[in-house]
């Protein structure tokens, strides 16, 4: 069985053990937040847009790396393919659960109120694009981008376990396919969240959001890896070495986010812009500072140093540790990217943990189950049998 690289027995009731649980809890939790939802309708979107953007970040980033892979090989990419493939083939499902972003537009977005619009110049000016109508219509555009990507991929590369190598025509796809990502990404985000900020823009906002999205989807493939390593066929193919390739790679991820940052940071606060500070003001000014600490240190500092170590990259359980504590500074990175353009001072309401956890919920079931429809490795890979005697 190890041979094929199909899903063990023993594996398969792990991954049972996972799936059904996270299930049942993130249909409950979800059923409680549409309830307080009805108590509650503003925190109720507040709290779904930043765990929606959590959450698609996830797949679109497992959907970058999946195409960074194709383009530049390495046995890390064989090895973690299978899993970055079961994450983008979520995006369906995530496009359904774009639909309460739509209904929520009048209560997240000021720049859908006409009355608002007609008393505000700069509104004026980007009511051409910023408007109900074009804002629905490019969201469909970025999901037809994105799915479009995740299908002719996934499908090649299923073609690949039983015709033999598709490695060309996957890396001519993924090269157009990384540019348009970046677009995608960047207007998305720009539609999604900078535009809660209706005076503010920024530069830098797409990187922000395609390094986030990069870092979590490694840390969330580290995380996946680390945990198929205790069973068969897993056991038998996965070695130090590469976890050790992927520490390396997230050491990357965690210094890109931080670089992109600062750079932010340094462009507004230099230019002294009275248009552009706003944007920080809340977030440094108030007792918004806290999480803005906790990412500094968390997000930053603590997995720059610890990634510094051999020993730490190559021990997949303290890598996991390091890659679950990112996983957490994304999330509370989001909330500080939404929710001060809502409260001036910080406050925390339960469905800010009910929603993501639901959502998260349904979506790790949706995911698992992805993943046992195929081999765990590329049995149709060329470069298999080098990956798997990397650093031998």
């Amino acid at each position: 069985m190890s041979a094929t690289y199909e899903i063990s027995p023993e594996l398969d009731e792990t991954l049972k053990r996972w799936q059904q649980p996270a299930v049942l809890v993130g249909v409950m939790l979800f059923v409680v937040s549409i309830i307080g939802a009805f108590f509650n309708p503003d925190e109720f979107f507040r709290s779904y847009l930043f765990s929606y953007l959590f959450w698609i970040g996830l797949a679109l980033g497992s959907l970058a790396i999946l195409m960074t892979q194709y383009l530049t090989g390495g046995a890390w990419g064989v090895m973690t393919r299978r899993i970055f493939e079961s994450a983008s083939r979520t995006l369906p499902y995530l496009a359904i659960f774009f639909i309460p972003i739509g209904i929520g537009i009048p209560r997240l977005y000021r720049w859908s109120h006409p009355a608002i619009v007609q008393g505000d110049e700069i509104l004026r000016h980007r009511a051409g694009y910023m408007n109900p109508g074009a804002f629905i219509l490019r969201a469909i555009a970025y999901f037809l981008i994105w799915l479009a990507l995740s299908y002719f991929l996934n499908k090649w590369s299923g073609e690949e376990d039983e015709r033999g190598n598709q490695e060309r025509r996957l890396a001519k796809l993924s090269a157009p396919g990384l540019i348009l990502y970046v677009f995608t990404v960047t207007f998305s985000s720009v539609d999604w969240a900078e535009s809660l900020a209706d005076h503010w823009f920024s530069t830098m906002w797409g990187f922000l959001f395609v390094a986030g999205q990069g870092l979590i989807a490694m840390c969330f493939g580290i995380l996946i890896l680390a945990l198929l390593s205790r069973r068969k066929p897993m056991s038998e193919a996965v070695r130090p070495i590469h976890f050790h390739d992927l520490g390396k790679l997230l050491l990357m991820f965690v210094m890109l986010w931080a670089y992109f940052q600062f750079s932010q940071l340094l462009i507004v606060w230099s230019g002294n812009l009275s248009n552009e500070i706003p944007w920080y003001m809340p977030r440094f000014a108030s007792n918004w500072r806290a999480l803005s600490i906790v990412l500094i240190y968390g997000q930053f500092f603590v997995p720059f140093l610890l990634l510094l170590s051999r020993r730490l990259k190559r021990n997949p359980w303290t890598l996991a540790g390091v890659a679950l504590l990112l996983i957490v500074m994304r999330w509370i990175d989001l909330f500080w990217v939404v929710m001060p353009e809502f409260y001036k001072g910080l406050q925390v309401h339960w469905l800010n943990f009910t929603v993501p956890l639901g959502l998260g919920g349904m979506w790790i079931g949706a995911f698992i189950w992805q993943l046992k429809k195929r081999p765990l490795l590329p049995v149709g890979d060329p470069k298999l049998e080098g990956a798997l005697l990397h650093g031998v």
